[in-house]
């Protein structure tokens, strides 16, 4: 009887110093270990795979190696192995300090400002050839010319036109990023190319295939539209109406179909006048840009113009802008000063728009360069 109640009270023993080596093992953090945990927080997801405390904790010193790994596992260790190479687009070179910021206007238009655009230079036609007949006439009713002193910046605005989308640059990325950021709200990145640019009114994935005849020019106007609160209002409302059940229309193809004409008209001198008096050119033609599109919203709008009517709309469009730039640039002003003291728009509430709308590469649509030449005044630049 006393064997066996010793042997009791040893295996009683040996099963509680077990649990205490097991207590001792998983006892809880100390408050070192606890700051070391915290150390790991603050750590980037990206840099932990280099850190040298996690590289001696997963070494095979102590002669571990899994038996099977699942395929849950290895899964797990090919995203892990993928995410210090995750990038927004291939291609996109965008620095990491860089990443996610949004650009302004006036920024944007620096960068065209210091890099060589010597090559693209050569291109431009800063006037119209203008010939006979047609020569006289303007030469006698028509605009003044563009003081000398100013000659410098239309080129630049004419050149950025001849400039095209470089997905490369991480200047160009940042300008696709603001304009999508702005017009959708969204607070996240997107890739330079997808389905998502279609949702906007571009024709396809790449909005680099849409800027024929106008550039980077078009993209730098639309970002001009977005990056002020009061033009950023107007850009929205047309964007709403761009997606109305009946009405709808691309609404970047529209916007550079705009720019379009903006070109068009800096050629052949309507903007001049303007110019001259303000003594400047690109905030010039920012506004008559603006004001052209504000324009067209508001007649298809009002008239009830559907994809069909696009190039008939835009022909018409082109002949007031150039006649009257001051008649538009002042609708602009009384617009936006409405927007300031927060009352209705000129184009008023949208009921209909969004998922309802077919989508914009199932409409045909007609924009300036499908139309015929213009008149003898000047030709349209391809």
């Amino acid at each position: 009887m006393n064997k066996k109640s010793c042997s009791f009270h040893n295996e009683e023993e040996l099963r509680d110093e077990q649990a205490d080596s097991v207590s001792a093992a998983y006892s809880p953090p100390s408050d070192k270990d606890s700051s070391a945990l915290l150390a790991f927080r603050g750590i980037p997801i990206s840099e932990l795979k280099s850190h040298s405390t996690l590289q001696a904790l997963t070494t095979e010193a102590n002669g571990w190696a899994p038996g099977v790994m699942s395929t849950e596992v290895l899964r797990a260790q090919e995203e892990w192995e993928a995410v210090d190479s995750i990038q927004l687009e291939t291609g996109s070179q965008t620095s990491s300090d860089q990443s996610g910021q949004l650009i302004s206007f006036s920024e944007a238009l620096q960068h065209f400002q210091t890099v060589d655009l010597s090559s693209f230079k050569k291109r431009i036609q800063p006037t119209i050839r203008r010939t006979g007949l047609a020569a006289l006439r303007h030469c006698l009713f028509g605009p003044p010319k563009l003081h000398q002193g100013l000659r410098e910046e239309r080129d630049l605005v004419l050149t950025i036109a001849q400039c095209g989308l470089d997905s490369q640059d991480p200047v160009h990325g940042r300008v696709l990023q603001t304009i999508y950021k702005k017009l959708t709200g969204s607070r996240f990145d997107c890739a330079l190319h997808g389905d998502h640019w279609e949702d906007l009114g571009f024709q396809g994935a790449n909005p680099a295939t849409d800027l024929r005849g106008a550039g980077f020019l078009a993209l730098l106007h639309l970002l001009y539209l977005v990056m002020d609160s009061k033009t950023l209002l107007m850009a929205q409302e047309i964007l709403r109406l761009s997606r109305h059940h009946i009405q709808q229309f691309p609404f970047c193809l529209m916007s550079v179909n705009i720019t379009r004409i903006v070109i068009q008209a800096l050629r052949e001198e309507c903007l001049s006048r303007e110019c001259n008096r303000q003594q400047k050119v690109i905030p010039v033609v920012n506004s008559f840009y603006a004001a052209t599109f504000l324009h067209l919203a508001h007649i298809w709008k009002m008239q009830q113009k559907t994809i069909s009517d696009s190039g008939f709309v835009l022909k018409d469009l082109e002949v007031l802008a150039k006649k009257s730039p001051r008649q538009l640039l002042k609708t602009l002003e009384i617009y936006l000063a409405r927007v300031s003291k927060g009352q209705s728009s000129l184009l008023g509430a949208q009921k209909h728009y969004g998922a309802q709308a077919p989508h914009c590469k199932e409409l045909t649509f007609t924009g300036v360069c499908d139309l015929p030449p213009c008149s003898s005044e000047g030709t349209w630049l391809n």
